[in-house]
């Protein structure tokens, strides 16, 4: 009797193990652009194929773009906080207040290309501000890459951007818009395509890589960058996943996720970020629109001015308690890493 329950007992632990072993999951990815956008067709998408091969097919993914699963962008770190989906992606910037100490990498002229500023955000968040994703899982941490102006009138001087209304894409921004001379008018980027086509808006700062898919190309004639080592501003992304759809994978899943995030997947994510933005160059230059860069003397003009939001951001920080020089000390020696 001893040997027959022996040998019940070990197959019961074997069929348990092989249970456990083919395990599979199914989980939904939510954000907010349409499929054939950059980082949702050449980032998450790809991410996604990576991750199901290396589980032998056993995590799954149902891909929902342009917020097909309902609610608005800013409320989609929440969603995937709440579990109301497994992962999202999104603009960290949307939620103004939210990620206070990581939101120094939106300060004016701070990186010069997505890969650099990507890998550098993620180094930074890990270091000094990572209290702010308690809760979720983090797959990766990116920026975009230069943002620059899109505009139906040419920008070619500061005086030029004097009460032009244009689309900002967060809490900073906006404030350094507002420094610069225009109108900022906040709004999240899939909306700026219907802003800019019935006038809401006269221009609309966003990288190149997003211009395509957004149509703006099409919809202005103008854009205009700068003669700078750093792009005038960028936005900061987070790729993250709901602690409890992470923790319920058996340890072989979460072994899988683990290996497709963190610094290297955040890089991935800025690179992506650094071919979409020469894509998005050639499409306006092919379509024959007005590509401005100023130059130095004029770029100097626009980082002097754009200085009173720095002033602004760390007098912020401080009346929360926190030490925003030495935040802004260990952005600026992230990037410099990188470099």
């Amino acid at each position: 009797m001893k040997t027959k329950s022996l040998v019940v007992g070990a197959l019961a632990a074997l069929a348990m193990s092989t249970t456990a072993f083919a395990q599979e999951v199914t989980l939904r990815i939510h954000q907010m652009l349409p499929a054939q956008a950059t980082i949702p067709a050449q980032a998450i998408e790809p991410w996604a194929a990576k991750v199901s091969d290396e589980s032998d097919g056993r995590i799954k993914f149902e891909l929902y773009p342009a917020m097909q699963l309902g609610g608005a962008p800013p409320e989609l770190f929440d969603q995937a906080k709440d579990g109301v989906v497994d992962i999202i992606w999104t603009v960290l910037g949307y939620t103004p207040g939210r990620f206070p100490k990581s939101e120094v990498f939106e300060l004016p002229f701070m990186i010069p290309n997505g890969e650099v500023g990507s890998a550098a955000f993620y180094n930074y968040v890990q270091e000094n501000s990572a209290d702010e994703f308690a809760g979720v899982h983090v797959i990766a941490l990116h920026t975009h890459g230069p943002g620059l102006f899109h505009s139906k009138d040419p920008v070619t001087s500061l005086e030029d951007l004097n009460g032009m209304k244009v689309r900002g894409g967060s809490r900073i921004i906006s404030d350094m818009l507002a420094e610069l001379g225009a109108e900022p008018i906040g709004m999240p980027v899939p909306q700026v395509t219907e802003a800019l086509s019935k006038g809401v808006i006269d221009a609309t700062t966003i990288p190149w890589e997003v211009t395509p898919s957004l149509r703006v190309a099409e919809l202005v004639e103008n854009h205009t960058g700068f003669t700078s080592q750093y792009g005038l501003y960028t936005q900061t992304f987070g790729f993250v996943m709901n602690m409890d759809s992470y923790n319920n994978l058996p340890d072989d899943l979460k072994a899988v996720i683990d290996a497709n995030s963190g610094l290297e997947t955040s890089r991935m994510f800025g690179r992506v970020m650094d071919n979409g933005d020469a894509t998005g160059l050639s499409i306006a230059v092919n379509a024959g629109n007005n590509v401005v860069q100023l130059d130095e003397a004029e770029t100097a003009r626009w980082i002097e001015a754009a200085g009173p939001v720095v002033d602004r951001w760390l007098a912020d920080m401080d009346g929360q308690g926190i030490d925003g020089q030495s935040l802004l000390d260990a952005a600026r020696a992230a990037v410099a890493a990188e470099m």
